[in-house]
């Protein structure tokens, strides 16, 4: 089985085409080498995918070329206890960070305008 073809099926990319980049991109390893979209892939063999911020490191438990339900994707792959315990501290790391929405310097909101409005008439 093609490996960008599992990895739409395993829910990690959006559409083929977008695995396919990732994989040229260097984002997606087997073994920590570097492959190509069209290497067969089998059972036990180690993925590192980066998708945007977020990193999977996964072991393949099973092949399928057709993209299911979310359940039945998780079913295809096991992830390394270090992976989910890295995600974790990196969702908690986010959850902590500034928006960069409530950045109160520049052209104030259609809100803060009317709110500045109101004060001024006092």
């Amino acid at each position: 089985m093609r490996l960008d073809k599992w990895l739409w099926a395993a829910r990690f990319f959006k559409t083929r085409t977008l695995a396919t980049d990732a994989i040229h991109g260097g984002k997606v390893q087997v073994d920590s080498n570097r492959v190509k979209a069209a290497r067969e892939i089998k059972i036990g063999e180690r993925l590192d995918i980066a998708n945007s911020e977020v990193r999977w490191e996964v072991i393949v438990k099973a092949l399928s070329d057709k993209r299911g339900p979310a359940p039945e994707a998780r079913q295809l792959y096991e992830e390394v206890a270090e992976s989910i315990s890295a995600r974790e501290a990196q969702k908690d790391k986010r959850k902590f960070q500034a928006d960069p929405a409530a950045d109160l310097h520049g052209r104030p909101t259609k809100r803060d305008r009317r709110d500045l409005n109101r004060y001024g008439d006092l």
